[in-house]
């Protein structure tokens, strides 16, 4: 026996269809891939025997309903598409929204969420409420861009950004979680700055803070960005 590839392919699409039908009928729901599999190795079968093109349509939507597959299938299956051999030739069969209903399900709690669904709250949210907050002149005295992300510890930023460093030890931008600030070459504006939160300890960055934010972490930070040339504020402003 020889079968061409797409012949292969359907097989292939027959053999998932029957093991998707084999455990629906042990009573399990389907994934997003069964469910596929079932639907389209059915129309197969169904322009095998006889059926059209506009029928087919109207019988994939009777196939499965939101009982027989998992959470979050129905709303990502929006439509099935399969090529199906009828007597005039092969033809594409679109069958949409081809998950229906279970009964009594618009009547169910919460019937109207979705798997995923982002609902936001009718008003707007202020970040880092109660949290104490500054703000810093920086001046970029490099020759190019330096961009400083929402969550880094602003004492440790590059050495080419020249500031009150002490200022804005225990500090990060006050701006929204993943954004960040970017200080082209030889620009100086001023920049807000929040404490951090939580339980205030910094380690990374560049080193110079390893524990918490303290009077102590002040002092030996301090000592550490001196060794790396780090406080330049004084001798830029001379």
């Amino acid at each position: 026996m020889k079968l061409t590839p797409k012949e292969q392919e359907k097989l292939m699409l027959h053999m998932a269809g029957e093991l998707a039908a084999q455990r629906k009928n042990r009573g399990l729901k389907l994934n997003y891939t069964e469910a596929v599999a079932y639907i389209s190795s059915r129309l197969l079968e169904m322009a095998r025997d006889g059926k059209s093109v506009v029928e087919l349509m109207e019988l994939g939507r009777q196939l499965l309903t939101e009982a027989d597959v998992m959470d979050g299938v129905s709303p990502v299956l929006g439509s099935v598409q399969v090529e199906a051999t009828f007597p005039d030739g092969t033809k594409l069969v679109t069958v949409h929204d081809p998950i229906q209903p279970k009964e009594g399900y618009e009547s169910a709690p919460c019937h109207f969420l979705q798997p995923g669904e982002i609902m936001p709250q009718d008003r707007d949210i202020i970040l880092n409420q109660g949290r104490k907050t500054k703000q810093i002149p920086v001046a970029n005295t490099g020759d190019r861009p330096i961009q400083v992300g929402s969550h880094f510890h602003f004492f440790e930023v590059n050495r080419l950004l020249v500031f009150d460093r002490p200022e804005a030890f225990g500090y990060r931008l006050d701006i929204p979680s993943g954004t960040s600030v970017r200080f082209e070459p030889g620009e100086e504006k001023c920049v807000n700055l929040v404490e951090l939160g939580g339980r205030k300890t910094v380690y990374g960055c560049n080193d110079l803070t390893q524990g918490r934010t303290d009077s102590k972490g002040l002092e030996q930070a301090m000592e550490r960005a001196a060794g790396k040339s780090m406080l330049q504020d004084e001798e830029v402003r001379g």
